[in-house]
């Protein structure tokens, strides 16, 4: 009799620990986390389950890694520790940000970081200052490696009151770099502003068979709106991403303001706005409105 009713009181705290678990993960799959069990259709087959698409939610802050959403080294906009106002006052015209990381001969030695309202209340846009220190203004960065789960770090960046941080590769150098808003966007999604919201497109129209098009756009996303192919060539790698890596492809180099290059389907493309270390926008003339023909 005793061991009837321990039997039957076993199986009652095995079937609630199994409710329980199935509640827990039912939860957990509510945030929008990637549900990492077989299915039992795919355990009966024998095939593996088709991955899940990620999705925004609380359960990429322990899935995602810093690597998986920094922007890398090439796209980061910074400034020299010798700029001077009119160039530093242009960086943060240009880049749209309120924070640009501050370096020394190259990027992989970063000093700080400079914040528009500093500068702005210390010294202003316009006028004539008979002394300028860059460095007294300056603000700490946050170093972290690649490998930091994004929820760890947005901790780190709260307690710690920091909103950017510079991602240090294994030699010590600069990888890439990270805001908290890059973290919070894997939680809620895009978080767009008033800067977003005018520039939110990343190619348009601007005649027939020409469009302006941003570095960063994907390259396979504007093919098919324009109904072409721009990694069809065997000459061209399909790992590319962007609009910007294809041109730094086709070039062999990073690309000048004013050249123009022509892709083996005849598209031609001319850059618009560019930088020693990046191409940020072109005009694209598809085949048959070359700039010959015009």
């Amino acid at each position: 009799m005793g061991d009837s009713d321990g039997s039957s009181m076993a199986a009652q705290s095995a079937q609630s620990i199994g409710q329980k678990k199935s509640i827990f993960s039912r939860i957990l799959s509510s945030f929008g986390g990637r549900h990492t069990e077989p299915t039992q259709a795919s355990s009966q087959s024998g095939k593996p389950a088709e991955p899940v698409k990620p999705t925004h939610g609380l359960m990429n802050l322990r899935r995602l890694r810093v690597e998986d959403v920094a922007i890398p080294k090439i796209e980061i906009a910074a400034i020299p520790d010798t700029a001077t106002i009119e160039e530093i006052s242009e960086a943060f015209r240009t880049s749209e940000m309120t924070r640009l990381p501050v370096y020394s001969g190259t990027l992989d030695t970063p000093l700080g970081m400079a914040h528009l309202k500093d500068f702005a209340l210390k010294y202003g846009f316009v006028g004539e200052h008979k002394e300028f220190d860059l460095l007294s203004m300056l603000r700490p960065l946050l170093f972290v490696p690649p490998s930091m789960p994004i929820g760890v770090l947005l901790t780190k960046m709260q307690s710690e009151r920091r909103h950017m941080a510079l991602v240090i590769d294994e030699y010590g150098g600069v990888d890439g770099l990270v805001t908290i808003e890059d973290l919070i966007e894997q939680v809620v999604g895009q978080i767009e502003d008033e800067h977003d919201s005018a520039d939110s497109a990343q190619w348009a129209r601007e005649k027939q068979g020409c469009y302006l098009v941003q570095a960063k756009a994907s390259v396979e996303e504007f093919g098919t709106a324009v109904g072409l192919d721009f990694t069809e060539d065997h000459t061209i790698s399909e790992d590319i991403d962007t609009v910007g890596g294809l041109l730094f492809m086709l070039a062999g180099s990073v690309p000048v303001r004013g050249e123009v290059i022509v892709h083996p389907n005849g598209t031609e493309f001319e850059i618009l706005e560019a930088d020693p270390r990046r191409v940020q926008r072109a005009r694209v003339r598809l085949p048959g409105h070359a700039l010959a023909g015009e």
